[in-house]
């Protein structure tokens, strides 16, 4: 048994020469200054947040920035705390410097003000991940940590030039990452910053303009490169910033989100709001896919959003009738005239529910403007409201607050109604596109949903801007009675009294920042940056869901071609124009640098059976293990011996429902394996997943899945 040690390193025995002080003794120091470093800034931070925490109040600005400063300590400390030392992802040496730069997940400044760290995303720490042999962007060496419980249990040293070779232990330039991709996997994803890739790292990099489509095979890292983008932008990019709109990050399915949750808070990012497609809309919590392809396909394309512009047209008809409106000295007259009036005032952009209070407001005004009485206000007209019931009504039938589940539903089951909004369909489409008032919301039904709830908007925001505006008239006028008073009093006429006979001062006076209650969900946007993985799989309504929340068109779109269930044929670039986006950059990333070449081996040609032009990425490393076929008697005896002879790692079983899930043995359909990664892979009747192009892809999936064993059983 090895003694305890004080060290940061903890080399195993069969690394002792990696342990010789000669070329350990440097890190050894540094890593007593983070440390110091690490325990005053902690106890700092903690002062500091405390301090924030206890301070009173104040204006509505202070505590906004005090809000702000909670959180940024709060993310701050615990990054701290959660990695420790292990903070520090290696050091590069520069031809022109001997002295290391250290690489860390965040910076670090000692009390003198020494760079004790570099934080990974400042371009200062590019060659770290970006330096190659071929272009070693001016360094002489570069060492990579892997950490264990707050020690180094191995490193490993590159070098670029001839005279740096000495002085140093491991000279694979590839060791650090092959060891990482044979560890075991766990239930969520590994952190993999310090083996990020010269060709990853040129994607996290690159600029938040326009459209950045990451284009890549299984094991290529997509999901890697867009958490990692996800930070670095946020950390570079000042237009992308919470209080800008933030990031979105999308995800395949709820599995995914699962087992990803721990990469950006790892990364000292947790204001990022991760969801699934479905989640962008209340009804996504229950909805089903659609059963029937041609009603999928009719409600999937982009055109069908049109209908909803129609279907809440249909609703907002200036009336025609002739009212009046009477005050304790007028009697006023409305007729279709003010309502068309009323209705051409309305701005464009103010969703339907919230609109009524302005049309509102625009007749009142128009009343007013055209009344010979200059002592006529639109207070006077609006106190007379409850005593003139007739207007409201008349504006509640014309302009009525509508849910969009009834307006979507009514789509659905009122064909002279489908047939006024979507006028491009034929007799046979609206029949088909019929269903039971009853009949469970599906997802192709979500991007419809959300479009009509952002057209028509809430009618809450309504009521609340009345109760609001009610509040604002009842505190003005008892300010003006405080205000009248003040001037009673005062005999010479003068200073302040004389300047609140001014309207303006009297309004400035009524406190117009009463909060209001009603909380705007949170996925509506709109999004500085949003990230797409799996990007092949939205349909064009749905892409169109996703740009409603981002008006920059600033997006980063993960996804592989040939892992589209229900086909991919066209390019990126003509996918992407056809739902509205136009300035697209396309890259590709190219090596599995997670899937064997034995798995890969067999899944090649599966899917390159159904998509001959298939990017299927080059495998750099082999694990030694061929595939297994069997059985599916074989399961349980299978299951068991893989448990006994691995105490770490995870396994996953594919296309058997009957399996129930345990901690280390995942049990999942092939949908809904995308984006993980697992030790072992067991695929159960693999045939049956399909004939078709969805059947290829989900089987190219499923067994691209595994990192070391791929086992496919069969029924007998």
């Amino acid at each position: 048994m090895k003694p305890a040690t004080t060290s940061a390193f903890d080399l195993p025995d069969h690394l002792a020469a990696k342990a010789d002080p000669a070329l350990i003794a440097a890190d050894e120091r540094h890593f007593d200054a983070i440390t110091t470093t690490l325990r005053r800034t902690i106890t700092d931070l903690t002062h500091r947040l405390d301090t924030a925490r206890t301070r009173a109040g104040g204006t509505g600005r202070e505590v906004l920035e005090r809000d702000q400063e909670i959180r940024r300590l709060t993310t701050r400390l615990r990054t701290l705390n959660r990695f420790g030392l292990d903070l520090c992802l290696g050091h590069i040496v520069h031809t022109h410097d001997p002295r290391p730069l250290y690489i860390g997940r965040l910076g670090l400044t000692d009390e003198e003000g020494h760079r004790l760290l570099i934080d990974w995303r400042s371009p200062a720490a590019e060659p770290f991940f970006a330096a190659t042999h071929a272009t070693p962007m001016g360094l002489e060496s570069r060492r990579r940590y892997r950490w264990n419980h707050g020690h180094v249990t191995d490193y490993w040293d590159e070098v670029f030039t001839d005279d740096a070779i000495q002085g140093h232990a491991a000279l694979d330039d590839q060791s650090a990452f092959i060891a990482e991709l044979g560890t075991h996997r766990s239930p969520r994803m590994r952190d993999v910053l310090s083996t990020i890739q010269a060709d990853q790292d040129a994607i996290i990099r690159a600029g938040s303009e326009g459209a950045l489509v990451v284009d890549g095979g299984p094991g290529t890292g997509k999901t890697v490169v867009a958490l990692h983008r996800t930070a670095h932008l946020l950390y570079s990019d000042p237009r992308l910033g919470h209080h800008r709109g933030g990031v979105l990050f999308i995800g395949p399915h709820r599995p995914y989100l699962a087992y990803i949750a721990d990469i950006l808070p790892g990364l000292g990012e947790e204001g990022v709001q991760t969801c699934t497609l479905n989640d962008l809309v209340p009804e996504g919590a229950d909805a089903l896919p659609e059963t029937d392809p041609n009603i999928a396909h009719l409600k999937s394309t982009a055109r069908m959003i049109e209908a909803i512009e129609p279907a809440v047209r249909f609703y907002e008809r200036p009336p025609e009738q002739t009212t009046t409106l009477t005050t304790d000295h007028h009697e006023l007259t409305i007729d279709a005239s003010h309502w068309a009036h009323a209705y051409a005032a309305l701005d464009p952009a103010t969703p339907h529910n919230e609109a009524r209070e302005e049309i509102l407001d625009h007749l009142l005004q128009l009343l007013t403007e055209h009344h010979p009485d200059p002592e006529l206000t639109t207070a006077h007209l609006r106190a007379a409201l409850p005593a003139n019931p007739e207007p409201l009504e008349i504006l509640a039938r014309a302009w009525p607050l509508l849910e969009p589940t009834d307006l979507v539903n009514d789509l659905w089951t009122v064909p002279a109604y489908l047939r006024l909004c979507a006028p491009w369909l034929t007799t046979e489409q609206i029949h088909t596109l019929q269903r039971d008032p009853d009949h469970p919301w599906t997802t192709q039904d979500l991007p419809l949903l959300d479009a009509a709830r952002r057209r028509l908007g809430d009618p809450e925001t309504a009521r609340e801007t009345r109760r609001r505006k009610a509040r604002e008239t009842a505190e003005r006028e008892r300010m003006s009675l405080v205000i009248d008073d003040l001037i009673a009093s005062d005999h010479d006429g003068e200073g302040l009294m004389t300047m609140l006979h001014g309207q303006d001062l009297r309004n400035s006076l009524v406190d117009h920042t009463t909060p209001q209650h009603n909380t705007p969900d949170r996925l509506t946007g709109p999004f500085a940056h949003i990230v797409v993985d799996e990007a092949q799989e939205p349909t064009d309504a749905q892409w169109r869901m996703l740009l409603a929340r981002c008006p920059s068109r600033s997006l980063t779109i993960v996804g592989d071609r040939a892992q589209a269930r229900h086909g991919f044929t066209e390019t990126w670039h003509e996918r992407l124009r056809r739902v509205g986006l136009d300035r697209v950059h396309l890259t590709h990333l190219s090596i599995n640098y997670r899937t064997p070449r034995e798995v890969m081996t067999e899944a090649e040609p599966v899917i390159r059976a159904a998509l001959p032009d298939a990017n299927v990425p080059t495998s750099i490393r082999a694990a030694g293990i061929p595939i297994t076929h069997g059985p599916t008697t074989d399961l349980k005896p299978l299951l068991d011996t893989w448990k006994t002879h691995n105490t770490e790692g995870t396994a996953c079983v594919i296309g058997d429902p009957t399996l129930p899930d345990t901690p280390r043995v995942r049990s999942l359909p092939p949908h809904l394996v995308k984006g993980l990664e697992f030790d072992l892979v067991v695929l159960i009747d693999p045939h049956r997943f399909g004939d078709d192009v969805q059947g290829a892809v989900d089987r190219y999936v499923a067994m691209t899945r595994a990192t070391r064993r791929l086992v496919i059983l069969t029924t007998p």
